[in-house]
């Protein structure tokens, strides 16, 4: 279980999870070398969706802004201040010619094992892929999982592989894992000038992410058809949700207060959830974290959630949102968005959710790998 140390750092977005002795905390003024390995699947930061590929955008960028030497591991058509090492040209979502993913995964881990010794620590969030070479090199690592990790083909991993220390990005995340090897959690944060505050919203919701059965867009248009409000739908829909979409949720697209809008990114973001009068997150399922709920946040615009995984740690219940358990609730609930304080959401926002507290809780972490040689952690443990 991580320990909170005072009030503060639990509102920071921190707790250090201190499972072993011999934890020893150095300043933060040392000039780090970092780097930073992300999936290959979207850019850094991606063009339209991509959660994972975003946070690590925003970490990276403001990791350089606070004057550390950064290397930043992903797709060629990645953007960044840092060091790009690029194992391929572009995307792989994007890249028609792309058959088997895993073959340039392997040409990244290759490249990190190649420059390993150049960095003082390296983060992953490639998930276990690199767990076999981060062990047999003693690698100065640290790994977050952005993903679900209540699938059954995880135990025996994490069982194997408990000397690698990893992060959360909420406390629930890490509920079906307790034998992995936590040393924190670290909640997402973004860069406050990206989300504009904005005070007078136009009356309809907004709903943004993926069209899937976990995410329920259907309980979104269910909920601004009550109400008589409209519905702007902001999604993607991957192949593998192309047969549920086209079973289940075309039909229900067909009616007046609902607009489709596809995949939309950064640059309309903003505009699109800021005049929204509140975001509808009406999920199904054990949410990892929820970065819309927090990118919503940002602009001043309250969040109605189903209390599923994440939720009740990112939302303050009649503050930022409202958490509910059922869709009359959630119905109720959703007509009185509107009675809540933007700019109160905003400073909630500004309070827990930033980049830069986001960086500033992994530098922690890191210093916690990477202690001089005479207080040398491996994984938790003081060497001898």
């Amino acid at each position: 279980m991580p320990i909170q140390a005072n009030k503060e750092q639990e509102d920071a977005g921190i707790r250090l999870a201190r499972s072993r002795p011999g934890f020893v905390s150095i300043t933060l003024e040392i000039r780090m070398r970092i780097a930073q390995v992300a999936p290959l699947y979207e850019s850094v930061p991606p063009t339209a969706y991509g959660g994972t590929e975003r946070i690590v955008h925003y970490l990276t960028e403001e990791l350089v802004e606070l004057g550390h030497d950064v290397t930043l591991y992903a797709a060629g058509d990645s953007t960044t201040r840092a060091r790009l090492i690029a194992p391929c040209q572009r995307s792989l979502r994007l890249d028609e010619h792309c058959v088997d993913s895993l073959a340039h995964h392997m040409v990244l881990l290759d490249m990190v094992r190649a420059d390993c010794r150049n960095y003082d620590v390296l983060h992953f969030h490639i998930d276990y892929l690199h767990f076999l070479l981060s062990r047999e090199l003693c690698l100065p690592q640290l790994t977050t999982l952005h993903g679900r990790l209540d699938l059954p083909d995880l135990q025996g991993v994490y069982s194997r592989f408990n000397d690698m220390p990893t992060v959360s990005i909420t406390d629930a995340q890490r509920i079906p894992l307790p034998q992995a090897s936590w040393i924190g959690t670290v909640y997402h944060g973004l860069p406050a000038e990206r989300f504009p505050f904005t005070a007078e919203p136009r009356d309809y919701f907004a709903f943004i992410g993926r069209i899937s059965p976990e995410k329920r867009v259907d309980r979104a248009i269910e909920i601004a058809k009550a109400l008589g409000v409209p519905l702007k739908i902001a999604a993607k829909v991957d192949k593998a949700d192309r047969e549920y979409f086209e079973q289940h949720i075309v039909s229900l697209l067909d009616h007046p207060l609902v607009e489709f809008l596809g995949e939309i990114g950064d640059a309309q973001k903003g505009e699109f959830l800021g005049n929204a009068r509140g975001l509808l997150f009406p999920i199904d399922w054990p949410e990892p974290f929820g970065l819309v709920m927090i990118e919503s946040m940002a602009c001043g615009t309250p969040v109605l959630a189903f209390r599923c995984g994440s939720v009740p740690e990112v939302l303050d219940d009649g503050v930022t949102g409202f958490i509910v358990d059922d869709m009359p609730t959630a119905i109720e609930k959703a007509a009185q968005l509107g009675q809540l304080s933007r700019e109160r959401v905003r400073e909630r926002f500004m309070a827990r959710f930033t980049a830069r507290r986001m960086a500033k809780d992994y530098l922690r972490l890191y210093e916690l790998i990477a202690q001089p040689p005479s207080e040398k952690l491996i994984y938790g443990v003081r060497a001898a």
